[in-house]
Protein backbone atom coordinates (compact mmCIF):
# COMPACT_ATOMS: atom_id res chain seq x y z
CA UNK A 1 0.00 0.00 0.00
CA UNK A 2 2.68 2.21 1.34
CA UNK A 3 4.59 1.68 -2.59
CA UNK A 4 1.11 2.75 -3.86
CA UNK A 5 0.79 5.75 -2.91
CA UNK A 6 4.97 6.50 -2.99
CA UNK A 7 4.30 5.59 -6.84
CA UNK A 8 0.84 7.55 -7.39
CA UNK A 9 2.85 10.93 -5.84
CA UNK A 10 5.70 10.34 -8.26
CA UNK A 11 3.14 10.56 -11.05
CA UNK A 12 1.20 13.07 -9.68
CA UNK A 13 4.38 15.45 -9.46
CA UNK A 14 6.05 13.96 -12.35
CA UNK A 15 2.93 15.34 -14.06
CA UNK A 16 2.53 18.78 -12.91
CA UNK A 17 6.30 19.23 -13.66
CA UNK A 18 6.04 18.30 -17.06
CA UNK A 19 2.56 20.59 -17.18
CA UNK A 20 4.89 23.29 -15.69
CA UNK A 21 7.70 22.99 -18.11
CA UNK A 22 5.59 22.41 -21.30
CA UNK A 23 3.60 25.59 -20.33
CA UNK A 24 6.83 27.20 -21.34
CA UNK A 25 8.07 28.06 -24.89
CA UNK A 26 11.02 30.07 -25.66
CA UNK A 27 11.09 33.01 -28.01
CA UNK A 28 13.07 34.41 -30.46
CA UNK A 29 12.25 38.11 -31.69
CA UNK A 30 13.82 40.38 -33.74
CA UNK A 31 14.01 44.14 -34.43
CA UNK A 32 15.25 47.81 -34.17
CA UNK A 33 15.84 50.86 -31.69
CA UNK A 34 16.66 54.04 -31.52
CA UNK A 35 17.67 56.26 -28.82
CA UNK A 36 19.38 59.70 -26.96
CA UNK A 37 21.87 59.49 -24.98
CA UNK A 38 24.04 62.11 -22.46
CA UNK A 39 27.45 61.53 -22.39
CA UNK A 40 31.17 62.45 -20.88
CA UNK A 41 34.70 61.19 -20.43
CA UNK A 42 36.62 60.11 -16.97
CA UNK A 43 39.81 62.07 -17.04
CA UNK A 44 42.98 61.35 -14.73
CA UNK A 45 43.96 64.40 -14.44
CA UNK A 46 40.30 65.35 -13.91
CA UNK A 47 38.64 67.90 -17.01
CA UNK A 48 35.89 69.73 -15.92
CA UNK A 49 32.63 68.78 -18.74
CA UNK A 50 29.01 68.72 -18.81
CA UNK A 51 27.00 65.97 -20.65
CA UNK A 52 27.37 65.96 -24.14
CA UNK A 53 23.88 65.26 -26.24
CA UNK A 54 24.39 61.83 -28.94
CA UNK A 55 22.04 59.84 -30.76
CA UNK A 56 21.99 56.05 -31.14
CA UNK A 57 20.13 53.21 -32.97
CA UNK A 58 20.50 50.14 -34.33
CA UNK A 59 19.16 46.16 -34.72
CA UNK A 60 18.20 43.87 -31.60
CA UNK A 61 17.98 40.17 -31.61
CA UNK A 62 16.84 38.67 -28.56
CA UNK A 63 16.38 34.69 -27.08
CA UNK A 64 14.03 33.59 -24.61
CA UNK A 65 15.46 30.99 -23.03
CA UNK A 66 13.49 30.00 -20.04
CA UNK A 67 10.86 31.44 -17.94
CA UNK A 68 12.11 35.04 -16.55
CA UNK A 69 15.83 35.11 -18.80
CA UNK A 70 17.05 35.58 -21.98
CA UNK A 71 19.91 36.63 -23.85
CA UNK A 72 19.77 39.91 -25.72
CA UNK A 73 22.40 40.80 -28.66
CA UNK A 74 22.64 43.85 -30.04
CA UNK A 75 24.48 45.87 -32.86
CA UNK A 76 24.16 49.96 -33.11
CA UNK A 77 26.04 53.31 -34.02
CA UNK A 78 26.46 55.35 -31.30
CA UNK A 79 27.34 58.83 -30.67
CA UNK A 80 29.45 59.43 -27.59
CA UNK A 81 32.33 61.99 -26.00
CA UNK A 82 32.73 64.79 -23.79
CA UNK A 83 32.27 68.91 -23.57
CA UNK A 84 34.37 71.09 -21.90
CA UNK A 85 32.76 73.27 -18.80
CA UNK A 86 34.54 76.93 -19.09
CA UNK A 87 31.93 78.59 -16.35
CA UNK A 88 34.30 79.35 -13.43
CA UNK A 89 37.00 79.72 -15.94
CA UNK A 90 38.24 83.52 -15.41
CA UNK A 91 40.07 86.34 -17.87
CA UNK A 92 38.99 84.61 -20.81
CA UNK A 93 39.46 86.41 -24.00
CA UNK A 94 37.05 84.53 -25.69
CA UNK A 95 33.29 85.28 -25.77
CA UNK A 96 31.81 82.18 -23.95
CA UNK A 97 34.03 79.31 -25.03
CA UNK A 98 33.21 75.60 -25.48
CA UNK A 99 34.90 72.45 -26.72
CA UNK A 100 33.14 69.97 -27.87
CA UNK A 101 34.20 66.14 -29.00
CA UNK A 102 32.09 64.03 -30.83
CA UNK A 103 32.99 59.71 -31.03
CA UNK A 104 30.71 57.41 -32.92
CA UNK A 105 31.07 53.86 -32.73
CA UNK A 106 29.97 50.43 -33.51
CA UNK A 107 28.89 48.83 -30.22
CA UNK A 108 27.80 45.18 -29.84
CA UNK A 109 26.00 44.53 -26.11
CA UNK A 110 25.99 40.97 -25.05
CA UNK A 111 23.23 41.21 -22.30
CA UNK A 112 21.35 39.16 -19.76
CA UNK A 113 17.74 39.76 -20.33
CA UNK A 114 15.82 39.32 -17.03
CA UNK A 115 12.29 39.90 -16.87
CA UNK A 116 8.75 39.57 -15.12
CA UNK A 117 5.50 40.57 -15.64
CA UNK A 118 2.42 39.36 -17.94
CA UNK A 119 1.90 38.28 -21.07
CA UNK A 120 0.96 42.34 -21.74
CA UNK A 121 3.66 44.46 -19.83
CA UNK A 122 6.71 43.04 -18.20
CA UNK A 123 9.29 44.66 -16.54
CA UNK A 124 12.91 43.64 -17.49
CA UNK A 125 16.93 44.42 -16.64
CA UNK A 126 19.45 43.78 -19.06
CA UNK A 127 23.03 43.71 -18.09
CA UNK A 128 26.45 42.64 -19.68
CA UNK A 129 29.30 43.53 -21.58
CA UNK A 130 29.86 45.57 -24.46
CA UNK A 131 32.60 46.01 -26.83
CA UNK A 132 32.92 48.99 -29.15
CA UNK A 133 34.79 49.89 -32.60
CA UNK A 134 35.89 53.17 -33.51
CA UNK A 135 34.61 54.90 -36.43
CA UNK A 136 35.41 58.58 -36.19
CA UNK A 137 35.05 61.68 -34.08
CA UNK A 138 34.10 65.13 -34.44
CA UNK A 139 35.28 68.79 -33.19
CA UNK A 140 33.71 71.97 -32.24
CA UNK A 141 35.30 74.73 -30.80
CA UNK A 142 35.98 77.87 -30.60
CA UNK A 143 39.08 78.14 -28.40
CA UNK A 144 41.16 78.62 -31.76
CA UNK A 145 44.21 77.08 -30.38
CA UNK A 146 43.93 79.25 -26.56
CA UNK A 147 44.69 76.99 -23.97
CA UNK A 148 43.23 77.93 -20.64
CA UNK A 149 45.35 78.49 -17.79
CA UNK A 150 45.48 75.59 -15.07
CA UNK A 151 43.45 73.41 -16.81
CA UNK A 152 44.25 70.18 -19.17
CA UNK A 153 44.32 71.11 -22.53
CA UNK A 154 46.37 68.06 -24.37
CA UNK A 155 43.05 66.49 -25.30
CA UNK A 156 42.53 69.11 -27.83
CA UNK A 157 45.23 68.02 -29.79
CA UNK A 158 44.95 64.49 -29.24
CA UNK A 159 43.20 61.90 -31.79
CA UNK A 160 41.45 58.81 -30.43
CA UNK A 161 44.32 56.76 -30.03
CA UNK A 162 42.66 53.12 -29.21
CA UNK A 163 40.17 51.65 -31.57
CA UNK A 164 38.69 48.83 -29.59
CA UNK A 165 36.87 49.90 -26.32
CA UNK A 166 34.94 47.51 -23.95
CA UNK A 167 32.95 48.14 -20.86
CA UNK A 168 29.97 47.26 -18.76
CA UNK A 169 26.40 48.39 -19.34
CA UNK A 170 22.61 48.05 -18.67
CA UNK A 171 19.12 49.44 -17.21
CA UNK A 172 15.78 48.80 -16.30
CA UNK A 173 12.97 49.10 -18.98
CA UNK A 174 9.59 48.07 -19.36
CA UNK A 175 8.32 46.34 -22.65
CA UNK A 176 4.51 46.67 -23.79
CA UNK A 177 3.41 43.40 -25.73
CA UNK A 178 0.71 43.27 -28.49
CA UNK A 179 -0.40 41.51 -31.48
CA UNK A 180 1.67 43.49 -33.51
CA UNK A 181 4.96 43.45 -31.92
CA UNK A 182 6.74 44.15 -28.69
CA UNK A 183 7.66 47.47 -27.57
CA UNK A 184 10.58 48.09 -25.05
CA UNK A 185 11.43 51.27 -23.37
CA UNK A 186 14.54 51.25 -21.36
CA UNK A 187 16.96 53.64 -19.97
CA UNK A 188 20.67 52.45 -19.67
CA UNK A 189 24.58 53.57 -18.48
CA UNK A 190 27.43 52.13 -19.80
CA UNK A 191 30.35 52.36 -18.00
CA UNK A 192 33.82 52.20 -19.97
CA UNK A 193 36.24 49.42 -18.76
CA UNK A 194 39.05 50.65 -21.94
CA UNK A 195 40.80 53.84 -22.77
CA UNK A 196 40.60 55.94 -25.38
CA UNK A 197 44.00 57.46 -25.32
CA UNK A 198 47.37 55.29 -24.47
CA UNK A 199 47.74 55.86 -20.52
CA UNK A 200 51.04 54.42 -19.85
CA UNK A 201 53.66 56.23 -17.60
CA UNK A 202 54.66 59.83 -18.67
CA UNK A 203 51.63 60.31 -20.93
CA UNK A 204 48.85 63.12 -20.88
CA UNK A 205 46.57 61.16 -18.88
CA UNK A 206 46.51 58.06 -16.43
CA UNK A 207 42.70 57.32 -17.41
CA UNK A 208 40.44 58.24 -20.54
CA UNK A 209 37.20 56.25 -20.92
CA UNK A 210 33.50 56.87 -21.84
CA UNK A 211 30.74 56.88 -20.19
CA UNK A 212 27.12 57.45 -21.36
CA UNK A 213 23.37 57.27 -20.19
CA UNK A 214 20.75 56.57 -22.55
CA UNK A 215 17.06 55.92 -23.09
CA UNK A 216 15.71 54.21 -25.98
CA UNK A 217 12.76 52.65 -27.40
CA UNK A 218 12.96 49.36 -29.48
CA UNK A 219 10.54 47.24 -31.14
CA UNK A 220 10.65 43.47 -31.64
CA UNK A 221 8.75 41.25 -33.97
CA UNK A 222 8.89 37.57 -32.46
CA UNK A 223 9.58 35.29 -35.01
CA UNK A 224 9.50 32.01 -32.56
CA UNK A 225 7.09 31.56 -30.06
Amino acid sequence: MRKAVYLIFIVVFSGIGAQAQSAFRSEWAIGASGGIGFSRASFTPRVKEGMLFGLNGGITARWITEKYLGLQLEINLKQQGWSEDFSLAENVPIDNPFYNRRMTYVDIPLFTHIYYGSEKVRFFVNLGPQIGFFLQESTSENLNGYSIPDKPYQQHAMPVEKKLEWGLGGGPGLEFRSGIGFFLLEGRYYYGLSDFYSTRHGDAFAKAANQLISVKLTYLIPLYK
